[in-house]
């Protein structure tokens, strides 16, 4: 779906922010994004669609050369969700974003009619709202609903539960696990939400300066402490918790998990305190 060749970037009067990088993204991947700030994961997410060109390498999206191709066409295969919905919001009403980037792209207006319905129903939405007086969770859900509306291939979340609550960032990540799962759309999602990154990604990409230092299933990179150290990331709660256990919790990632280990312990020693 997407591949990086050798590429590099850096920003006018700036040092280079991403170098001789190379990945391969397939169809239908969940791939999470991590890194210490100004590792260059939102330079990599904005590479992806066009937004930004390589200063040298390729990257191919569907095939296509981000290079040659126009972003225009490449918007009608990527959606992108900023990590500040207020960069993304442009219209007075929530109907009315949401159409938006459909009507762009010249969908049929029963189409968009019936997808903004979906929508709408979907994320919990008014479509008379007036966008930027809502909350900072519901502007992000608008946001959002606007880019799955269209259905891309290639879903690009630049922290996408940022600014909302436990029950919200559930109910989000779910829907687009399911889009994922059936309707094969690829996701990359950078995150620094380690428990987010382990419930849903399915592969991670480790990046630090602008360079790749790891690439792996996620249940293999959480395990690998000192790869996570080097990122200056810290592993989530659970499997940091089971190391520290020993190797009989190597396969432990899970609260329910960790608790059924535990109870298993127990059986096997009664009187063994862990």
């Amino acid at each position: 779906m997407i591949r990086f060749e050798h590429v590099s970037f850096g920003y006018p009067h700036g040092e280079t922010t991403i170098e001789d990088l190379s990945f391969h993204i397939k169809k239908g991947d969940f791939i999470a994004l991590i890194g210490a700030n100004g590792a260059g994961k939102s330079t990599v997410s904005r590479l992806c669609n066009g937004l930004l060109r390589p200063l040298s390498g390729h990257i191919y999206l569907d095939g296509q050369d981000t290079l040659t191709t126009p972003t225009s066409l490449l918007a009608r295969k990527v959606g992108f969700l900023f990590q500040n919905p207020d960069r993304q919001i442009c219209e007075n009403t929530v109907e009315a974003e949401i159409a938006f980037s459909m009507k762009v792209q010249g969908w049929p207006d029963d189409e968009i009619r019936k997808r903004v319905a979906t929508a709408l129903e979907t994320f919990d939405l008014k479509g008379d709202w007036f966008p930027f007086n809502r909350s900072r969770g519901e502007r992000q859900r608008i946001a959002l609903a606007g880019v799955l509306a269209c259905e891309p291939q290639l879903l690009i979340l630049d922290e996408p539960t940022t600014g909302l609550d436990y029950l919200e960032c559930i109910h989000i990540m779910d829907h687009i696990r399911m889009l994922n799962e059936e309707k094969n759309i690829t996701v990359l999602m950078v995150s620094h939400d380690m428990e987010l990154v382990q419930d849903y990604a399915k592969r991670v990409l480790v990046l630090r300066d602008g360079k790749l230092l790891g690439d792996g299933p996620v249940k293999e990179i959480m395990k690998q402490e000192a790869l996570l150290r080097q990122a200056r990331v810290l592993p989530a709660q659970i499997p940091s918790l089971a190391l520290a256990f020993g190797d009989r919790f190597a396969e432990v990632f899970t609260i329910r998990e960790m608790h059924e280990a535990i109870l298993s312990e127990k059986k096997g020693d009664p009187g063994r305190k862990l």
